[in-house]
């Protein structure tokens, strides 16, 4: 338990994996937590006045220890889980609840908080200091510090039940993921696929000591059946289970955590003076409140809509010309769209693939960084790992200073949840006079090598590695004083502007030349290839807005709607019915596996994946009017965006980069909308 409890001694302060074992996690989380109790009482029982210095900074200063443990045991229950980390994951959450609860709702700890707040014009602050004091004072008036104490003990019942139900809705979305298995053992149902996808799931049947071909929900085993597969029964039973997932009539259901959820979070704003959840959360968004973000997605959807509506019937006639298809289903879509970008385009992600092997792509990103930012990677193998298929690095600047630790982990596993995420072991903050740099990791559920080749990524996974690399880059270059401003945490709608700004690049000749290059034969991407990436990127982009669209609406609908759910399914649909372009399926629910909102931070926040995309698209014209690796726009970025992280809000730092708002017709150009 000790090297849980006190600052490493590895190199750089790492994660000293292979040490920890689960047993000591409890017994550390309860030290922890006493240890930072103990800090808290000391800024309390100071007899001196409450300034910034001995309240303020001192209160963000207050358990390190215990966010430093928190990251590496959450991080982990994500990557690398097992049945006793999710136990351990259900008692600690009660703990650490009730330990933030104990902190914001400490009435003497806010009184000296609201001293210093109400002196805050005297004071001299910087930008920085400012931006903490107003996040601290608000972190108490925004969870119930000038609440009664009937009140304040409902807002501790409801939080410890919310962590509980979110681990719960966790758990069960990848009990469904991990308890699917599609056996097939005649070749023939496979007419289609990829050799790829067949030779992985030979070699998953294989380790499984079965005989033919194992296919699975999760991603990379999955997409290639539902894209490929000629048999349609074959597509549609995978569908149909990918699309159950926590919707059956077993233990796994998520029906009933989603209704308590809903629930429970409406009634907690309410307690809070707030119309509903989504009031609550975007007040500390760019958006600022839910009619700002529903006239944002209604505005999109008009834009949208006729556009997807003639790419759907343009879909469903293609597959009626070649298949005879009366109504195209959703275990279709992916099957006729792949089929008709090929007759478009004569494109497809099994001609790209042998371009975009996984070593290529990762170094092309680590160049785009160095020749943006100045950042150089160098893989070491002296920091521990907590599993052999991660790989980690050392950042350093052209100074050879070190600028972050980079890890890196890519394949699908057993205990590992579906999706691609960027995360950090170790927040960047100034202490002491010294700059505590960050350890930052993303991780990714890509097509695994074969015994005949190496992980060879569909180009939409290209672009999810170049996503996931734009989040760790604003952790990796984040240069502020306090932890809980660094990085990546700023305002949820501006949080994607990095990463997806880093998705362009993708698409880019220049950038395709450094690593998109023939596996085998070490040919760079054909040009005619290049051009039919660029022609394609907006290829049923009316299609794919609209169902961004429909998450947002859908999100909204269950944080600003103050009604009991008595159907999920039933909400949904009705959320959804003007976005919906294929039949229901009746026995499928996207809102039980809809971890984003429901597990995930992303509740009433969904909206600002289109959000940041209109900044990035607008962002990325700057960089395209003057050269995509312009150093002069790309230390603006990085100085103005990347670096900063949370110490001033985000539209001004989007105008000092920009020199101007953003323009939402950047983003209706690139998707062929206006």
């Amino acid at each position: 338990m000790q090297i849980l409890t006190q600052r490493f001694t590895t190199p750089h302060n790492t994660a000293p994996f292979s040490q920890i074992k689960l047993e000591d996690y409890q017994p550390a989380f309860e030290a922890n937590i006493a240890a930072a109790r103990a800090e808290i009482d000391a800024i309390i029982s100071n007899p001196a006045a409450p300034t910034f210095e001995n309240t303020i900074e001192a209160l963000e200063c207050s358990g390190q220890a215990l966010d430093r443990l928190s990251s590496i045991f959450f991080n982990l229950n994500s990557a690398q889980t097992n049945e006793t980390m999710q136990k351990i994951a259900q008692e600690v959450s009660p703990l650490l609840t009730a330990f933030g609860n104990d902190i914001a709702l400490n009435e003497d700890l806010f009184k000296r908080v609201k001293t210093v707040y109400e002196q805050r014009d005297q004071l001299n602050l910087t930008a920085e200091q400012s931006m903490l004091l107003e996040k601290k004072f608000k972190g108490f008036s925004r969870n119930g510090a000038l609440l009664s104490e009937d009140k304040k003990e409902r807002l501790r019942e409801i939080d410890t039940e919310l962590a509980k139900l979110k681990l719960t809705f966790g758990e069960n979305v990848l009990a469904e993921t991990n308890d699917y298995q599609l056996h097939i053992t005649n070749e023939g149902e496979l007419s289609g696929l990829p050799e790829g996808a067949k030779e992985a799931a030979a070699a998953l049947a294989q380790s499984k000591n079965l005989e033919g071909w194992l296919f699975t929900l999760d991603f990379p085993s999955y997409m290639p059946v539902v894209t490929y597969a000629d048999n349609r029964a074959l597509r549609r039973e995978i569908a149909l289970a990918y699309g159950k997932k926590a919707f059956q009539n077993n233990p796994y259901n998520n029906t009933q955590n989603i209704q308590k959820i809903v629930a429970l979070r409406h009634e907690r704003a309410q307690l809070l003076g707030y119309e509903s959840h989504a009031h609550f959360v975007l007040e500390e968004r760019m958006a600022q409140n839910p009619e700002r973000v529903k006239t944002f997605l209604e505005e999109l959807l008009q834009k949208a809509k006729p556009a997807s509506e003639r790419e759907f019937a343009q879909l469903s006639a293609f597959a009626k010309k070649l298949d005879g298809i009366e109504q195209l289903e959703k275990w279709d879509g992916a099957y006729y769209s792949e089929k008709l970008k090929q007759k478009l385009f004569s494109l497809d992600d099994e001609l790209l693939k042998p371009y975009f092997k996984l070593e290529n792509v990762l170094n092309g990103a680590f160049t785009v960084a160095e020749k943006l930012f100045g950042i150089t990677f160098h893989e070491v193998s002296n920091i521990e790992k907590y599993h052999p298929e991660v790989q980690t690095y050392e950042v350093r600047d052209f100074e050879q200073e070190l600028v972050a630790i980079f890890y890196a982990d890519f394949f699908p596993r057993k205990g590992k949840r579906p999706g691609a995420w960027m995360t950090s072991f170790k927040s960047q903050s100034i202490q002491n006079g010294i700059n505590e740099r960050p350890h930052v990791s993303i991780v990714c559920n890509f097509t695994p090598p074969t015994p005949s080749k190496p992980s060879l990524l569909t180009f939409n996974e290209v672009t999810t590695l170049f996503h996931e690399f734009g989040h760790a880059l604003h952790g990796m270059l984040a240069n502020t004083v306090y932890p809980s401003l660094s990085g990546t945490s700023v305002y949820w709608d501006f949080v994607e502007l990095p990463s997806q700004v880093m998705e362009n690049w993708c698409y880019e000749p220049e950038a395709l030349a450094l690593f998109a290059h023939h596996y085998q034969s070490g040919e760079v991407i054909p040009q005619e290839y290049v051009n039919k990436i660029k022609e394609s990127a907006s290829f049923l982009e009316g299609m794919a807005t609209v169902r961004q669209l429909s998450f947002g609406l859908l999100d909204m609908a269950y944080h600003t709607q103050a009604t009991e759910i008595k159907d999920v399914k039933a909400f949904e649909v009705a959320a959804t019915e003007r976005t919906a372009l294929y039949p229901d399926v009746t026995e499928n629910c996207l809102s039980v596996s809809f971890s984003h909102i429901f597990q995930g931070g992303y509740s009433s926040g969904y909206y600002s994946y289109k959000w940041a995309e209109v900044l990035d698209a607008d962002a990325f014209e700057f960089f395209q009017e003057n050269g995509i690796f312009n150093k002069e726009i790309a230390e603006r970025f990085k100085e103005n965006v990347l670096s900063k992280g949370g110490t001033e809000l985000p539209m001004e730092l989007y105008k000092r980069f920009r020199g101007q708002e953003p323009k939402p017709e950047a983003l209706l150009r690139r998707a062929g909308l206006l």
